[in-house]
């Protein structure tokens, strides 16, 4: 198996994914901040500050890190191994053999199918767990995981 990064990123489509989640987590967040410090305080000028800075800073994070996760991720299909790489200020490299690949999942969540994505989930004989392969056209993603069922039925071995 030859170690080099995954060749493959995930579909453009999820970078606005991403983002709309990552909206779905904070906005209840700096709405409650905000609707705290107007309702249960008297309001000093400091905690208006530390509320205020916590809005920019989640602000800053919808706008920059679905557009990180989406430089640093990456994927590859070979017929020997499924390759992942994701994650930007800790990196994880996955390398998943054909031989030890017991089941291919796909998965398409509300929100991801607005988008027209599905997530390739690769269930190995690892400890590690399983290999997630993000952010897809939901037709590759079928596809692949097609392939995948194809190339590890082909492979010997009981993926033990």
């Amino acid at each position: 198996m030859d170690l080099r990064p995954p060749r493959n990123q995930a579909d453009p489509r999820a970078v606005p994914w991403w983002t709309v989640q990552t909206l779905i987590l904070v906005v209840p967040l700096v709405v409650a901040a905000v609707l705290a410090y107007l309702l249960f305080t008297d309001r000093p000028l400091w905690l208006g500050a530390v509320v205020g800075g916590f809005a920019v800073c989640c602000a800053a994070m919808v706008a920059v890190v679905p557009r990180a996760y989406y430089r640093m991720s990456r994927w590859e299909v070979t017929d020997e191994a499924v390759y992942t790489r994701s994650g930007w200020l800790v990196r994880s490299w996955r390398v998943a053999p054909m031989s030890r690949i017991q089941t291919v999942d796909t998965a398409r969540g509300p929100v991801q199918r607005l988008f027209g994505l599905s997530d390739v989930t690769v269930t190995t004989a690892s400890s590690a767990g399983a290999i997630k392969i993000e952010a897809l056209d939901h037709r590759l993603a079928a596809d692949l995981a097609e392939r995948l069922t194809k190339l590890t039925q082909a492979t010997p071995g009981d993926a033990t």
